[in-house]
């Protein structure tokens, strides 16, 4: 069968053409295009539908063997009414009925998903969490949030809003993140980590001392990534090394709770996650054994994101399939 997904992005956008086989989902054809934040939504849409119809006539693909469209986009979003309610990247698309606009055009069904859910359905079905019943992923990248694959499906909870982990309080104080100083997406994400760095750095400089995290951020504190971070804690710098440190004991802290709760068969982490194993493991493993349950966790395997940076095009495919 034959599958189309559409990844709706804050600064980009593509859509994908893709095959399940008995192997997998194989992805045949990929185009993107610049979101723009001054477009209109409807003029995106548009360009949407020119580049899938575009697609499947270089494919020589007819329009009636597509058996699925997928749609993944950041929330907040209303799954069962098929409306995108105006995500914080988005924010002229307030109120748009995106699935019916597409089912109309091409009377083709339609799916859509926020991206973690998304995510979180592909790396069930193609990715680290294949052949499992409760897979739980976490993005870990610009913000956390997670899906949750409980007993074979999709959980979204009773309003949609299952999944928002990124909210919950780690501490009392801390990097903000998710409207919230202390949260879990505060500790433990690419904007979060960036924070942590900002305060670590002004306790040194408190201290009298000049970091060369600033340095290499030009001395403006505003210039700290999570990558720049990364990067120096790899070359041994130890200020930055503590600071993914912290995040790894976060992560721990906050993985234990979900896995006393909901007892998984795996925990799949993206993005920072996997390009950054080696820094956050020793410390989330550490926390984890002192607060988790040791049964729950014992049975937990916790393992970096595989579909990496095809996971877009495979999350939006995976909606398309609407098997989940």
């Amino acid at each position: 069968m034959y599958y189309a997904g559409f990844d709706v992005g804050g600064t980009k956008c593509a859509v994908c053409l893709g095959q399940e086989l008995p192997t997998g989902m194989d992805i045949l054809a990929r185009r993107q295009f610049a979101t723009g934040r001054d477009k209109h939504p409807y003029s995106i849409l548009e360009e949407f539908a020119d580049t899938f119809v575009r697609m499947i006539e270089e494919k020589n693909i007819p329009k009636q063997e597509i058996a699925g469209i997928g749609i993944s986009c950041g929330g907040p979003l209303d799954t069962k009414a098929g409306v995108i309610h105006r995500p914080p990247n988005l924010p002229l698309w307030d109120n748009i009925p995106i699935v019916s606009y597409f089912e109309e055009k091409f009377g083709i069904p339609v799916h859509l998903q926020n991206d973690a859910n998304a995510c979180a359905i592909a790396e069930w079905k193609y990715g680290a969490g294949q052949g499992h019943q409760n897979v739980l992923f976490f993005t870990f990248g610009t913000g956390l949030g997670a899906g949750l694959i409980l007993n074979g499906k999709l959980y979204e909870g009773a309003c949609g809003m299952a999944g928002e982990a990124g909210h919950i309080r780690l501490a009392k104080a801390g990097p903000m993140g998710y409207f919230k100083e202390g949260s879990f997406e505060g500790f433990c994400s690419g904007g979060g980590i960036a924070n942590l760095g900002r305060i670590y750095v002004k306790e040194e400089q408190s201290q009298g001392k000049h970091p060369l995290l600033l340095q290499k951020a030009g001395d403006d504190p505003q210039n700290i990534t999570a990558k720049l971070i990364g990067d120096l804690a790899d070359e041994g710098d130890g200020l930055c090394r503590r600071i993914y440190e912290k995040s790894g004991e976060m992560l721990g802290a906050g993985l234990s709770v979900m896995i006393d709760i909901l007892n998984p068969d795996v925990i799949v982490i993206g993005s920072i996650y996997a390009r950054s194993t080696h820094l956050l493991e020793p410390s989330m493993r550490r926390v984890l054994e002192q607060e988790a349950l040791p049964q729950s966790l014992e049975h937990c395997r916790i393992v970096p994101a595989k579909l990496l940076d095809n996971v877009g095009d495979y999350a939006a495919l995976s909606v398309a399939t609407g098997s989940f």
